[in-house]
């Protein structure tokens, strides 16, 4: 079991991330955007971080670039997005180490990856 950090501030696709998580054995902890997010991380160690691109307060890439220059450079980091300019966000991210979506996606697909990364034994 691992323990995972959602940033997501859609409701419905924080429950459907939260459910399919949880439901294959993972604790989640939910936050709404990227400011509540970086306040849970430097607080609690996480094993994984699912974050939304677009969220008030703090984007999901300014989270992500905080997270490599503060925090780790090896914590795993998937990011959605609905933005149809995903070449935009993976310049943006490029460099980040961060596994880009295009929402919608496959939550059991996305279930694969989320094992896949956990499964891979990388130092902090």
């Amino acid at each position: 079991m691992a323990k995972i950090l959602i940033a997501e501030d859609d409701a419905h696709m924080l429950r459907i991330l939260s459910m399919w998580l949880a439901r294959n054995g993972h604790e989640v902890l939910e936050t709404r955007d990227g400011q509540a997010a970086q306040d849970v991380l430097s607080k609690v160690d996480v094993d994984l971080i699912v974050s939304d691109v677009n969220m008030p307060r703090m984007s999901g890439i300014e989270l992500v670039q905080w997270l490599r220059s503060k925090k780790s450079k090896t914590l795993p980091v998937i990011m959605l997005s609905s933005r149809c300019d995903q070449d935009a966000i993976a310049g943006q991210i490029r460099g980040c180490n961060v596994n880009l979506h295009p929402k919608p996606f496959s939550p059991s697909r996305l279930m694969v990856e989320v094992e896949q990364l956990l499964s891979v034994d990388v130092p902090a």
